[in-house]
């Protein structure tokens, strides 16, 4: 049986929750304070036996800590585990090159991702992701710029956007 930790954090935009393994790698992660908005989101063979409480969670709450101080790429190389289908896992990987500051479109993510008429499964990518922040998909919009959807609230994104905005910085 295997424990996980998890810790939350307040930052700008409000409290912040990560779920890590034992080894260090992000299973779940978003804008709340509630375990329950973040463990069904853990794929079932990843979902660990006990989770315990710890105040601090080593460098993924450093990093968490940094991006939101301003230094933006200080979330690029924490790990995160999801487990999904091959198109899903391979368009979470293709999210985390998605520079800070530089969002993108829906068609043009599952251009990324290789599939450019694949615009619904590139949105399902972003609702299906257990990692925010870590796996950026917030980073991701609407053609026109609108902000569309986002689990943690559009006014959370939309703090994400600006704070990472070159012009803003």
């Amino acid at each position: 049986m295997s424990t996980a930790h998890w810790s939350t954090m307040d930052t700008p935009v409000g409290p912040f929750t990560a779920i890590v393994a034992s080894d260090g790698a992000v299973l779940s992660s978003g804008w709340t304070a509630d375990l329950d908005q973040l463990t069904p989101q853990i794929s079932r063979s990843l979902l660990p036996g006990e989770l315990r409480e710890k105040r601090d969670l080593g460098a993924v709450s450093t990093a968490i800590r940094r991006y939101h101080e301003g230094e933006l790429d200080a979330i690029d190389d924490v790990p995160v585990r999801q487990r999904s289908g091959e198109f899903l896992q391979h368009a979470w990987d293709v999210l985390r090159t998605v520079p800070a500051g530089k969002p993108v479109t829906y068609s043009e993510y599952a251009a990324l991702a290789g599939r450019p008429a694949a615009i619904r499964a590139a949105a399902s990518a972003c609702a299906r992701n257990a990692v925010a922040l870590f796996v950026p998909c917030h980073r991701v919009l609407r053609i026109g710029g609108a902000m569309g959807g986002f689990r943690w609230g559009v006014d959370v994104k939309r703090w994400l956007l600006d704070h990472e905005s070159p012009e803003l910085r």
